[in-house]
């Protein structure tokens, strides 16, 4: 391969506000570089009120081949998606977008396959499980149907937001009735804790859900790669449980991330995305 960047260079984005904590640009770009692509992951600071101008105007770029999304962008990402997967359209989120013809994208939504998989590495079978998952955001409702995908027993969903969260816990419990409920972020009598929210990126958060509730025997995750040890899992690590860190998840989510971002380049497409039709 040629000196690396150059003008060959195929772009990936990756758009959040706050940007600064997430893996991607090094974590895909390494991926990239291990499987001979010429090809690299940059981070843009990106608020709300702009994301829909910037998205469409880098959809125009021609050398832009992926755009990659943390918080709190995933819900805006689905409208600009012209094919998306099943699971994406059902939680109404996307968390990565490809170009698959000059100015058609496809989407999907892996934040929840990536933590199913990451506290499986950590000795974790979630089916028959009692789970907590607090945030009802993009990558909350992606963990949360994950979870009821991997069988749990019983799924409680916290949220600040109480009508967003509602609405997710009536779209779960259409795919597993009486499984799915609403409630406060308790941990007493749960197997899995899963911080979905932003508290614990900054050292004066207050905890997402109550620490004196955990059970040693319990598996505690949270999704925030910046600190990679949170307040929440410092009290849990405290408290004997199994930790399962953001990072531990984005090892697991990079090549997936990898597959998906490349599949149109190679003519093929991952089997996460294999059955998907228009979004709009």
């Amino acid at each position: 391969m040629p000196s690396f960047p150059n003008g060959e260079t195929r772009v990936h984005l990756i758009l959040g506000d706050p940007v600064a904590q997430t893996k991607s640009p090094s974590g895909l770009t390494a991926e990239f570089v291990s499987r001979g692509v010429n090809a690299i992951c940059i981070p843009i600071h990106i608020a709300p009120v702009h994301f829909d101008v910037f998205v469409a105007a880098a959809k125009r770029a021609q050398n832009i081949d992926g755009i990659v999304v943390t918080i709190p962008h995933k819900f805006a990402a689905l409208r600009h998606c012209d094919e998306s997967s099943d699971r994406a359209r059902f939680l109404g989120a996307a968390n990565v977008l490809c170009r698959i013809a000059a100015e058609r994208w496809r989407g999907d939504m892996t934040d929840g396959a990536a933590m199913v998989a990451a506290l499986g590495r950590a000795g974790c079978t979630p089916a028959g499980k009692r789970a907590l998952v607090a945030g009802a955001g993009g990558a909350g409702s992606a963990v949360a149907l994950a979870l009821v995908e991997a069988g749990v027993a019983a799924l409680t969903v916290t949220d600040v937001d109480q009508q967003r969260c509602k609405r997710l816990v009536e779209r779960l419990g259409a795919r597993a009735a009486g499984i799915v409920e609403a409630g406060a972020p308790d941990p007493d009598g749960c197997d899995i804790v899963v911080n979905a929210t932003p508290a614990g990126m900054t050292a004066d958060d207050p905890l997402p859900v109550d620490a004196a509730g955990l059970a040693p025997s319990a598996f505690v995750a949270d999704l925030i790669t910046r600190p990679p040890i949170t307040a929440l899992l410092k009290a849990a690590r405290s408290r004997g449980c199994t930790v399962v860190t953001g990072e531990d998840m984005f090892a697991e989510q990079a090549g997936t991330m990898a597959d998906f971002l490349l599949a149109p380049r190679r003519g093929d497409m991952p089997p996460a995305v294999a059955n998907t039709a228009k979004s709009r």
